[in-house]
């Protein structure tokens, strides 16, 4: 296994390299591992709430918009829930590189399960996807982050160059996933081979199924460029707290495995009725209180320093901020999605194409804000500062759609113009935000629990892909017009709250 000055040895190493761009070599295989991963989750993620609205007849499921609303809104805010036990179980058990390619294999196993044509395997899928993106998404960040010293100056480029992979991913897929779902030409080929052309949804979801095992293979190959990064799980404080760790992880296995026992048998006696709407509400309930009860339990219980429970309270904050943001952005998979096939002239492309928008402009535009970082160096904003920015331009792009909204009212499709300046409004505001983000997380957190911190991270990201899917369960019931004033209106009180709060931020951490 290596002495321990062999191991600190490889990780210098793999810090010390420039051969990818003036980073780590490291960061390639992070890159294209990420890409791959994203090209599944998106591309599913562009169909998914219209092959849950299409007719049965067209190969869909034939849901209302408030029931696939709420299900897109669970299954999205539970991907990035999963992200917090997910980042446990590295800290604790696996390593961060180990969880990685574990939850590699189960998000392959999910779309595998969702091109197969049945209801049972629809839900199945969305199930081995939740639970494999749990142990890889915050796991593969937290090991870029390893790829650079607490001082290394590339840190915040190097995300954001991570972050073009990420979004290079989610721009290629909806062209090649949303294509085969929704194409007619695609569909008179399985025609003519004899396939129902109802069934191209699921040549979509194989295709999803195939990105994932792309990344596996590169994973795999570039293993040896990371070193000794995330090699092992962090070492236990003593051989008392290792017990502790193994009964936690027993019971919450235990307790998830009892809970579903229940709900089957009570469900099965009839005593209960179990609808995606009634585990819905349920679930958004558990999730906004998750970090009501989460915060101060780090801060009053866990033995923190002052200094890091100063940390934590930036963190905190952080948080919130980015809830909100995303509560915004991925409205793109549920809302703007229903508003790109239902109120925008898409006569010469498939609807899905519109969720490539967004991503291939981060990739043009993420070197030029990532070149602008280092430029600035320390006179660049601070966190906070770029959350707010990064929450302003998200505000601005809602407030493009009400003017949109208003005109589709008069029956009318309205140009795809519209979506176009929303999409990058929102671009801008991503890029402010979400890498910066990353980035921070990783630098604030105590270092004993660096994968656990990811996963709160992703929570903020569950917490608002569950308020967008929510928004989209109000498409029909409300008039798009006030739906979007509604969104605007939260967003533009958030963005004050954030700018409010970066000079006492600042202070704060000044001081100690």
């Amino acid at each position: 296994m290596g002495s321990p000055s062999d191991h600190a040895a490889s990780l210098n190493a793999a810090r010390a390299d420039k051969s990818f761009f003036g980073h780590p070599r490291g960061l390639a295989t992070l890159f294209f591992t990420e890409m791959w991963e994203r090209f599944s989750y998106y591309g599913m993620r562009a169909i998914l709430i219209l092959f849950m609205t299409a007719a049965v007849t067209q190969g869909g499921l034939g849901f209302p918009t408030a029931k696939a609303g709420l299900i897109y809104a669970t299954y999205t805010s539970m991907v990035y829930l999963m992200a917090v036990p997910g980042g446990w179980i590295a800290d604790k058990f696996l390593g961060l590189r180990k969880a990685v390619l574990f939850g590699g294999i189960i998000i392959m196993a999910g779309h595998i399960c969702l091109a197969i044509p049945a209801t049972p395997t629809f839900y199945l899928g969305l199930a081995f996807v939740v639970v494999g993106t749990g142990l890889l998404k915050p796991n593969i960040s937290a090991t870029v982050g390893g790829l650079y010293g607490p001082e290394d100056a590339r840190r915040d480029s190097g995300f954001s160059i991570y972050y073009m992979g990420i979004n290079l991913g989610a721009f290629i897929s909806p062209l090649v996933v949303g294509w085969l779902a929704q194409s007619d030409r695609f569909k008179a080929t399985l025609g003519g081979m004899g396939i129902a052309p109802e069934n191209s949804w699921h040549f979509g979801f194989g295709m999803a199924a195939i990105g994932m095992f792309l990344g596996l293979m590169g994973y795999v190959r570039g293993w040896k460029h990371l070193g000794e990064v995330g090699m092992r799980p962090n070492a236990p404080e003593s051989p008392e707290a290792a017990r502790r760790d193994r009964r936690k992880l027993r019971w919450g296995i235990g307790s998830v495995i009892a809970l579903l026992a229940l709900v089957t048998i009570l469900a099965g006696q009839g005593l209960i009725t179990v609808t995606p709407e009634k585990v819905g509400r349920i679930f958004g309930y558990v999730l906004s209180f998750t970090p009501l009860v989460l915060f101060p339990y780090l801060y009053f219980f866990c033995g923190f320093s002052r200094h890091e429970r100063k940390q934590l309270i930036v963190i905190m904050v952080l948080f919130f901020g980015s809830a909100v943001f995303w509560s915004l952005l991925e409205q793109a998979g549920s809302t703007l999605n229903l508003f790109a096939e239902r109120n925008t002239d898409t006569s010469s492309i498939p609807s899905s194409f519109f969720q490539s928008v967004g991503p291939l402009s981060i990739v043009l535009l993420a070197p030029v804000i990532a070149a602008l970082w280092t430029w600035l160096g320390k006179r660049q904003p601070s966190s906070p500062a770029k959350f707010a920015l990064g929450l302003l331009f998200a505000t601005l792009g809602f407030a493009v759609l009400i003017i949109a909204a208003r005109l589709s009212a008069q029956g009318v499709k309205v140009s795809p113009l519209w979506l176009l300046a929303t999409y990058l409004l929102h671009t801008l505001g991503e890029l402010c935000l979400s890498p910066v983000g990353l980035s921070a997380m990783t630098k604030l957190a105590p270092q004993r629990i660096v994968g656990f911190v990811l996963g709160i991270w992703f929570l903020a990201t569950s917490l608002g892909n569950f308020m967008a899917g929510f928004a989209s369960s109000m498409y029909e019931s409300m008039p798009l017009n006030n739906l979007f004033i509604l969104i605007t209106g939260i967003a533009l009180v958030a963005t004050l709250l954030m700018a409010a709060s970066i000079r006492p931020i600042r202070r704060m951490l000044e001081r100690d």
